[in-house]
């Protein structure tokens, strides 16, 4: 009896797939939306400049639409990182990417702690491409609403250089 639970826990580790696969999924996913999505600012692009339409704000709505794809394209690659990273801690180390140089260390995960400042980085970078596109939208009415914008600013440097600092340390 000791021995069957002890298989069908150690077997249990499989249901991980689950979570693999709904990875990679989502990631092809965010990949092919924001593809498209880019396609269509392409086409508006060439509408605007090469047909003259004239469309209110248009530099603006294009930065916005390129670093909300950016965005997208950080979020498919935590979900990337993930799985492939679950599935190295929990099924099997990937051959392919240790024999491939092209695959670099970024998604050869060794221990949980790999996974987490890998994730952590990408996270990082999410979140300073959020920061810069809601700075597109800000009005500036006075003075401190520019000291506003130079703190988070020098907030987005600090988390930069203790994220580098600590990634020396390994």
């Amino acid at each position: 009896m000791k021995s069957f639970f002890e298989k069908l826990l150690w077997n249990s580790r499989y249901l991980t797939l689950l979570a693999v696969w709904s990875c990679i999924v989502g990631m092809a996913l965010l990949f092919t939306l924001s593809a498209i999505d880019m396609g269509k600012l392409l086409v508006e692009f060439i509408d605007v400049y090469a047909f003259g339409h004239e469309i209110e704000g248009f530099h603006t709505a294009v930065v916005s639409h390129v670093i909300t794809a950016v965005d997208d394209f950080l979020l498919a690659m935590v979900l990337l990182i993930f799985g492939l990273g679950v599935y190295e801690l929990h099924i099997d180390k990937l051959d392919v990417a240790r024999d491939n140089p092209a695959a670099g260390k970024l998604l050869q995960i060794e221990n949980l702690d790999d996974l987490k400042d890998r994730l952590g980085k990408v996270i990082l970078m999410i979140l300073i491409v959020a920061f810069f596109k809601n700075v597109l939208h800000v009005k500036f009415v006075g003075p401190l609403d520019v000291l506003y914008m130079g703190g988070g600013i020098f907030l987005v440097a600090l988390a930069l250089y203790f994220g580098h600092k600590a990634g020396e340390h390994k």
